[in-house]
C-alpha cells in the first residue's frame, strides 16, 4: 500500500482521511493496517513516533462502520497514560467524524460520572487505561460482554508499571472470539508470554529496530557540572529555535527547573503525576499550540507526549533504565523531521552514559561545552529568628531584676 486511497474504504472515511492530511502512509500503517481491515489479529513493533495509532484507530472504524451498531461496548483500547489515551481519543474523533461511531474516555483524574455518562448515551469504543477500567468494572458499572475489537498501546509500557495481573481481568471479561490488535516498541518475555496467551494467528509486522532510537535523531551528551546544567540549557533556548521537551527525573525537580526558567524570562511549564488532570491538559495543550516553548516533564510523559515539530529533547537528568532513553528521544524527529536529543551528565555519570551507549547499540557524539556557560547561582537561605524559649525570656528577666536595687523588690509579701 502506497496511498490511503488504494484502500477500500467508505467514503466518510477517505474523506476524513484527506481532510487531515493522510496521504502516503507510514510504513508501519503500511503493514499493519491491510491484515487488520481484513480482520486478523496484528502485533506490530515499532518504535514512537512511527504513526502506530492511525494504524488501529483506521481498521477498526471500517469494521464498526460495516457492522450494525449494537448496544454495548463494542471495542476497547488499552493504553499507559492518561495523556496518551486523550490523545488517541483526540485521533479517533477526527477520523470518526460523520461515521455515527462514539468513542469514551476512561481514565483517572478526570470525572467519573463523566466518563460514565458518556457510556451510557451509547460509546461503542473505551479509550481506557488499565485501571479505571477495571475500577468500573469490579463495581459492575460497565460489561465487556460485547466486545469484538481489543488494542494494546505501548504494552511493554503498561507491563513495565505493572498492569498485566490488571489486563489479565480486563481480557477475561471479553469473548475470545475478537480481534486483538497489539502495538508494542519491545517484545519482552512478559510482552510474549501476553501475546501467546490472548492473540490469534497473528501478522507479525516488525518496523525498523525497536531497541536503539530512530535515525533522524541527532543524538548529543554533555559532561557538565551538575550546578552549570541550567546554564547550558538557557545557552540552547538562546542559540537555536523550536520547541524543548525536557526531562527532570524527579516531580519536584521538573517543577523546580520549570520555575527557575520561567524566572529567566523563558516561557515554561511542567507536566507530572502529582499535578491534577486539568493541570497535565493544560500544560499539555499550551505546549502544542506554541503558548510555551519548554514543557519540563518526568518520565510519566515519555510515551504519553505526542506532538509533533518537537526540535529538541533535552535529558536534564539520566534515564533510570536504558529504554527509557528511547522513549525520551523518540518525542523528536517524527513523521521523518530530523531532531536533536540532547543529554546533560556529570564526570561520575561516564559508566551511565556507556552503560546506555552498550544496551542501545549507538553512539552519543560528545560535545564540548563552553567556558562561558555560567555556574547557577544559589540562592540563600532565609534566616530564622526564632523567640528565646520561656525559661530563658524568664531567667533574663529575673536577672535583671536581680540588678535593681532592693528598694525597687517586694519585699514580705506586700
Amino acid at each position: 500500500m502506497n496511498k490511503f486511497s488504494e484502500l477500500s474504504l467508505s467514503l466518510v472515511l477517505g474523506n476524513n482521511l484527506a481532510k487531515y492530511g493522510f496521504v502516503e502512509p507510514t510504513p508501519v500503517q503500511a503493514a499493519a493496517i491491510p491484515p487488520a481491515l481484513a480482520g486478523q489479529d496484528v502485533v506490530a513493533t515499532a518504535q514512537t513516533g512511527t504513526g502506530k495509532t492511525l494504524a488501529f484507530v483506521l481498521p477498526i472504524l471500517h469494521s464498526l462502520t460495516r457492522e450494525p451498531l449494537t448496544a454495548g461496548v463494542s471495542t476497547v483500547i488499552l493504553s499507559p497514560t492518561r495523556e496518551l489515551a486523550i490523545q488517541i481519543h483526540e485521533v479517533f474523533a477526527k477520523m470518526a467524524i460523520g461515521t455515527g461511531v462514539r468513542a469514551a474516555v476512561v481514565v483517572g483524574g478526570m470525572s467519573e460520572q463523566a466518563q460514565l455518562l458518556n457510556i451510557r448515551k451509547g460509546a461503542q469504543v473505551l479509550i481506557a487505561t488499565p485501571g479505571r477500567l477495571s475500577d468500573f468494572l469490579n463495581r459492575r458499572l460497565v460489561r465487556l460482554g460485547s466486545v469484538r475489537h481489543l488494542v494494546l498501546d505501548e504494552a511493554d509500557r503498561m507491563l513495565d508499571m505493572g498492569f498485566l495481573p490488571t489486563i489479565e481481568e480486563i481480557i477475561g471479561e471479553m469473548p475470545t472470539s475478537r480481534q486483538t490488535l497489539f502495538f508494542s516498541a519491545t517484545i519482552e518475555t512478559s510482552v510474549a508470554h501476553l501475546i501467546d496467551k490472548h492473540v490469534r494467528n497473528p501478522v507479525r509486522v516488525a518496523i525498523g529496530s525497536a531497541s536503539k532510537p530512530v535515525e533522524q535523531v541527532d543524538l548529543h551528551v554533555y559532561e557538565i557540572e551538575q550546578d552549570r546544567k541550567l546554564g547550558l540549557l538557557e545557552h540552547m533556548l538562546r542559540k537555536e529555535i523550536g520547541t524543548f521537551l525536557v526531562f527532570a527525573r524527579t516531580k519536584h525537580g521538573a517543577d523546580r527547573l520549570s520555575k527557575k526558567l520561567i524566572s529567566g524570562g523563558v516561557k515554561a511549564t511542567s507536566i507530572h503525576g502529582d499535578r491534577s488532570q486539568s493541570q497535565r491538559n493544560q500544560a499539555l495543550k499550551g505546549f502544542q499550540q506554541g503558548q510555551y516553548r519548554v514543557l519540563v516533564a518526568t518520565d510519566v510523559a515519555a510515551r504519553g507526549i505526542h506532538v509533533d515539530g518537537i526540535a529538541h529533547v533535552v535529558n536534564y537528568d539520566l534515564p533510570q533504565v536504558p529504554e527509557d532513553f528511547i522513549h525520551r528521544v523518540g518525542r523528536t524527529g517524527r513523521a521523518g523531521a530530523r531532531g536533536v536529543a540532547s543529554t546533560f551528565s556529570t564526570r561520575g555519570e561516564r559508566r551511565d552514559i556507556q552503560k546506555i551507549e552498550r544496551a542501545l547499540k549507538v553512539q552519543l557524539i560528545r560535545q564540548a561545552v563552553s567556558p562561558d556557560i555560567q555556574v547557577e547561582k544559589k540562592s540563600a537561605a532565609p534566616v530564622i529568628v526564632m523567640p528565646a524559649p520561656y525559661q530563658n525570656r524568664f531567667e533574663q528577666r529575673g536577672s535583671r531584676d536581680n540588678a535593681y536595687p532592693a528598694r525597687n523588690r517586694r519585699v514580705g509579701g506586700r
